[in-house]
């Protein structure tokens, strides 16, 4: 696997390729606390920025979490794809109604009372760091690889991993 740092608009595009191709993540919170707090969490969008949005229930651990530390990090594990990402930022939770509704989707309805309900909140991220590892080709290709790395001794080139640097 080839290291290939990306900075600036290359990184928040790596970014927002992945996160929104595999969609769900892990939201890690009270990072300095044992055991973590991780929680699935559906992506909502990547803005130009690189910062990943969410909708959560304001009574939810988490947001209580980022209230009293924004340090978190996701965690995205795409093994269908065999993209992974891993992005540690700061999380702020906007309750603007306008940022809600634009990220609200008929599918939310599983875990909300539709997009007027009042304990609807959105969690943004913004990166501070990150790293993935992207194997470019499925997981069939990638077993294969590395399969015939095993038994030719070879390497294979199977993909790219890197910081991302915003």
């Amino acid at each position: 696997m080839s290291t290939k740092n990306l900075y600036d608009d290359k990184a928040r595009e790596k970014i927002k390729d992945i996160a929104e191709d595999v969609d769900f993540c892990m939201l890690v919170t009270n990072m300095d606390q044992k055991p973590l707090n991780a929680v699935p969490m559906s992506t909502k969008q990547v803005d130009d920025h690189g910062a990943v949005w969410f909708l959560s229930k304001n009574d939810s651990e988490h947001n209580r979490n980022i209230e009293k530390d924004s340090d978190v990090q996701l965690l995205y594990s795409g093994t269908s794809e065999m993209e992974f990402l891993s992005v540690y930022g700061e999380a702020f939770i906007e309750t603007n109604r306008d940022v809600i509704h634009k990220l609200y989707s008929k599918a939310d309805n599983a875990w909300f009372d539709g997009k007027d309900d009042p304990n609807i909140t959105a969690i943004k991220i913004n990166p501070k760091e990150a790293y993935y590892w992207d194997n470019k080709d499925n997981k069939m290709v990638t077993l294969f690889k590395l399969g015939m790395a095993a038994v030719s001794g070879n390497n294979q080139d199977i993909g790219e991993k890197g910081k991302l640097k915003l």
